[in-house]
């Protein structure tokens, strides 16, 4: 399980524990966390569960693969660095304490 914080655009936290197994985008959904709005159902089709990742993580992170980098052309607002898709993020004890911050919308 990892203990992730969700920061909406407006600043709100939201600090839930999410099962490993789990994405990063279905911990958003199962927790009814707003801004991350997940339209594909996690199939990395569309680019609504859009996040930017805290700094700090990127380099914890897996690297993008093509799919999630072509998608997120389709995002709000994208940064190179730290846009990632949360449908792409699967939830392990690596991941205890990440820290990601949703665009002011989703596309």
């Amino acid at each position: 399980m990892a203990r992730i914080t969700y920061i909406e655009h407006n600043g709100t936290k939201h600090v839930v524990d999410v099962p490993t197994g789990l994405t990063v985008m279905e911990g958003a959904r199962d927790n009814g966390i707003p801004g991350i709005e997940a339209d594909c159902g996690g199939a990395c089709a569309c680019s609504t569960c859009h996040v930017y990742v805290d700094a700090a993580w990127i380099d914890r992170l897996p690297p993008k693969e093509e799919m999630e980098e072509d998608m997120l052309d389709f995002a709000y607002e994208p940064d190179p660095v730290l846009s990632r898709l949360t449908c792409q993020l699967r939830v392990s004890d690596e991941l205890d304490g990440l820290v990601v911050t949703m665009p002011e919308k989703q596309l």
